[in-house]
């Protein structure tokens, strides 16, 4: 199995479409404004130099590369490009399972995969002008760790050969499943490395973090993975909005008023996907940079506009009405076809 994983994708967009940026430090995010709210999206490596990431600030990614090219985001392109390069993949006959904008896993029947990788770097470079990683593995966690190790433009091959070799003294958070939250939870437990997760009793885990998420940990931090690559379309679970205020907002009035808002903007997103929802999120940032999310079930599936800026309105009593907020989001989970393929994720 290969993972192919496009370098730097956005920033890479941006500059196909203006040559003259090629070299420089580009950060995309927001308004592309980095005197405005907003968070990065993405920064070219030039920019990650400087400790530009992903969900910065970016008056903060500004303070560490002031000559940074700031551009807006544009999604639109990103997704033509996207498009081209999945179609590209899909020409070399083989199973393309689509992950996102810039990645997918490949099923592949070579005997020389390292040749076949480089074929498939050409391909995409040939029809996009796109550099791309390749991991390769006997499972798919292992392709899709592999691919960082191939950073950026290279091809590595982690199986379980060399799985404890490779990862075993890295950090638990460097497995594809386990965040920091997880990490740090983990860590409570004396557990701060893959080889020590993978040699942990397993139901000492199931006792502290779940009888099935437990030792599902154990298994990823042994490499463990059944998932087939599956070809079948990607359907989303859910949509959301979400807005990011230039001033906080500190009126309760308002607050709801654009949580209502964003709810209707969810409610146009869940007509043209034909699917109702089945569960309401709300996301509140408050000032200066703190998040907390909550959820409920509705009591049915429903594309109504109103039971859905209800439900999300009834979130808002789980929040500090004393905080002033930067940040909201409104989120829709919806039922699914009996047809769609879940968000991918190991199957251990």
């Amino acid at each position: 199995m290969l993972h192919v994983d496009l370098d730097q994708f956005v920033a890479a967009v941006e500059v196909l479409h203006r040559p003259e940026l090629a070299g420089r430090p580009v950060v995309v995010g927001g308004r592309g404004d980095p005197a405005e709210r907003g968070v990065v999206s993405t920064a070219s490596y030039e920019a990650r130099e400087y400790g530009v990431r992903s969900g910065m600030p970016l008056r903060t990614a500004a303070r560490k590369c002031p000559d940074a090219v700031f551009l807006p985001v544009d999604g639109p392109a990103y997704e033509e490009v996207s498009g081209t390069v999945m179609q590209t993949l899909r020409s070399l006959d083989v199973v393309v399972e689509v992950l996102g904008w810039d990645e997918a896993f490949l099923g592949v029947e070579a005997d020389d995969p390292e040749s076949f990788a480089r074929a498939v770097q050409v391909a995409v470079l040939d029809v996009t002008q796109l550099h791309c990683s390749v991991g390769i593995g006997d499972n798919k966690l292992r392709a899709k760790l592999a691919t960082d190790f191939g950073k950026p433009r290279g091809v590595f091959r982690l199986t379980e050969e060399n799985w404890y070799a490779v990862m075993a003294d890295r950090p638990t958070s460097a497995l594809w499943g386990i965040g920091r939250k997880t990490a740090k939870r983990l860590a409570g437990l004396g557990v701060t490395t893959v080889g020590e997760l993978a040699q942990e009793d397993p139901h000492r885990l199931a006792a502290e973090l779940g009888p099935t998420m437990g030792p599902w940990y154990r298994r990823l931090a042994r490499g463990v993975d059944t998932s087939p690559v599956d070809a079948t379309p990607y359907v989303p679970r859910a949509r959301g909005r979400e807005t990011t205020y230039q001033s906080n907002l500190t009126d309760w009035a308002e607050v709801e008023a654009e949580v209502r808002r964003l709810a209707a903007q969810v409610v146009e997103d869940l007509s043209r996907e034909g699917r109702p929802a089945v569960r309401v999120g709300l996301k509140v940032r408050y000032a200066p940079f703190e998040t907390h999310t909550a959820s409920a079930t509705l009591p049915a599936a429903t594309n109504r506009a109103e039971a859905i800026a209800a439900a999300a309105v009834g979130l808002l009593d789980k929040f500090d009405t004393s905080r002033a907020i930067r940040l909201l989001g409104v989120r829709a989970e919806m039922a699914s076809p009996p047809t769609a393929r879940p968000a991918s994720q190991p199957n251990c």
